[in-house]
Formats: structure tokens, C-alpha cells, sequence
């Protein structure tokens, strides 16, 4: 076999069907290898996966960012959508970490329930911040394993969510408005600004005032906190941006045949875009020190 053939084929497999590198493997280097002959050699990738997943993590992560990215797998002869989880820690050296990821089906709070347990059990601590979406019973989750967490709903997701249904004429003003609501300076002020919003708004689109009001006290989490960690900690961008390169990776494979296919491309397209976390966040001597002031009980350097 070529030298070095294996790992070409483990890396094509990020983003290439086990067919197309087959084909690949025949244009390039004009010898055929059989589908079983390449399945096998990316199984290997499973023993990497097994190892990372279960790895120990630190006791006390500052920021814990939480979402999944739905692909379509084939089970029992049909495809379904299936969700994997991915969690993103900010450690204390100020890198960031895919802390694991999980495969499940449908999103739901139950599950992120089982995650952060493994979490738990492979040595977390304790969580300072976590940046979510507004999934339905999300916030009661994290508390349930990690009490004392602050616990921030994505700004930005709320964003999307109020503006969906505002017809086109209004969408410029609608959005302009809304935003000295999560722009202000203080909790306070924000309110205030809310207020002013329900008074324009409200007969004509009283769903998005109503969906602030109720999350009110997750969306405003990062008021609490000085304006460096209000921009890393208000919104899940961060692993938003994280799923867009996995996509990105995984773009050929329309679907997958197996759980461990699935993963497997997953795993490959996380260890490449991960590659590049070589630098602390922006700000880091700043945030660290903001970070030890306001936690100062619960962070040991």
C-alpha cells in the first residue's frame, strides 16, 4: 500500500463518502482499494473517538457554550434526523475546548440532561456561565446538575425568534428598536427600553414581547457582568460558527448509513477546525481578572 495511504484516507473521509474516496484513491494514486478495505481503516477513527470522549476535564469551566447540529441517519431502513450535542468550554488558561459531543434525536433538555452528567462525571465541577438557546426547560437542566451556574440564553437566537413572523415594511424599525433593548448599558436601562418597545409594538406583534418577558431573567444574565465578558458570554456564536465549519466538512454526505458514520465525520471535522484554537480569547489578562474578582471563591489558578 502507498505510504501514508491511511492517513489520506482518514482525512478525505472528513468531507468525501467512502465511494468518492474509493474513486479518489483510484484517480490519484491508480490502485483500487474496496469500500471495506477504506471502512475499516476510518473504524480506526472510533478508538480515537472512544478515548477523547472520555477523557477528564477540568474541575471548574468559566464559559460553557451549548448546542446541537442535526444530520440525517439512516435507522431501520428509513432516515431520520438525529441531533449531535457539542459542548464548548472556555478553560482557565483562556483556550477554548470541545468538551465532548453526543448523539442523540431530537434536540430536547432531557438529553442536554445526560451530557452534562457525563460532563459531571468526567470531572467538571463546577460551570461559572453557560450561553444556550431558549430551549424549553434548558435553564432548569443545568441548574439540576450544576446549581450555581449562571445560566444566559442567546440574545441573538431571541433576535431571530421575535423577528420571524414581522412583516417586511416593519423589520428595519422592529429591529432598530429592539436593539436598545440588548444594547443598553444596564439592566435598568433595558428594561426601560422594553417598555418603549411593548408601547409601539405590542398591538401589532405582542408574541416578541411576550417571549422577552417570559425569558427575561436568562436573556439579561450578562448584564451582570462587565462589557468583556458581555460579548462572549450573551450569545452561542461562538459554536454556532463552531457547526457552520462542521457543515462545511460534512457538505457531500447528504445522509449517513450508521450512528458511528455520523460521528466519525463529526470527530474528523472537529479535530481540523480545532486545529487553529492556538490563541487565547481576545482579552484574556482583562477577562481572567474580571473573571477572579467576580468568582473569586470559586476559581483556583
Amino acid at each position: 500500500m502507498v505510504e501514508g495511504i491511511e492517513e489520506v484516507i482518514v482525512s478525505l473521509y472528513e468531507g468525501m463518502t467512502v465511494s468518492d474516496i474509493e474513486e479518489q484513491i483510484k484517480d490519484v494514486y491508480k490502485f483500487e482499494l474496496s469500500t471495506a478495505t477504506i471502512s475499516r481503516i476510518t473504524s480506526r477513527v472510533a478508538e480515537d473517538i472512544v478515548a477523547w470522549q472520555n477523557r477528564p476535564l477540568e474541575p471548574v469551566c468559566l464559559i460553557v457554550w451549548m448546542d446541537g447540529i442535526v444530520f440525517k441517519v439512516r435507522e431501520n431502513s428509513k432516515v431520520i434526523n438525529k441531533t449531535i450535542y457539542i459542548a464548548v468550554g472556555l478553560r482557565k488558561d483562556g483556550y477554548k475546548e470541545v468538551l465532548g459531543m453526543w448523539l442523540g434525536k431530537n434536540e430536547s433538555a432531557a438529553y442536554w440532561m445526560s451530557v452534562l452528567m457525563d460532563m459531571k462525571a468526567r470531572g467538571v465541577e463546577d460551570i461559572l456561565i453557560t450561553a444556550t438557546d431558549n430551549l424549553n426547560g434548558f435553564t432548569q437542566t443545568i441548574r439540576a446538575v450544576f446549581p450555581q451556574s449562571s445560566t444566559q440564553i442567546c440574545v441573538v437566537h431571541q433576535i431571530r425568534n421575535s423577528c420571524r413572523y414581522v412583516v417586511w415594511k416593519d423589520k428595519k424599525a422592529f429591529t432598530q428598536d429592539m436593539r436598545d433593548i440588548y444594547a443598553a448599558h444596564t439592566r435598568q436601562a433595558a428594561e426601560a427600553a422594553l417598555e418603549s418597545f411593548e408601547a409601539k409594538w405590542g398591538s401589532k406583534y405582542g408574541y416578541a414581547i411576550k417571549s422577552w418577558k417570559e425569558n427575561w431573567e436568562e436573556l439579561t444574565v450578562f448584564f451582570d457582568f462587565p462589557i468583556e465578558i458581555r460579548q462572549i458570554n450573551y450569545t452561542t456564536n461562538l459554536i454556532e460558527n463552531l457547526n457552520g465549519k462542521i457543515r462545511k466538512y460534512t457538505k457531500n454526505k447528504l445522509s449517513f448509513t450508521t450512528d458511528d458514520a455520523v460521528l466519525k465525520s463529526v470527530y474528523l471535522a472537529l479535530r481540523e477546525v480545532t486545529k487553529k484554537w492556538t490563541m487565547p480569547i481576545r482579552n484574556w489578562g482583562v477577562v481572567l481578572h474580571q473573571f477572579l474578582t467576580i468568582f473569586e471563591n470559586r476559581i483556583k489558578l
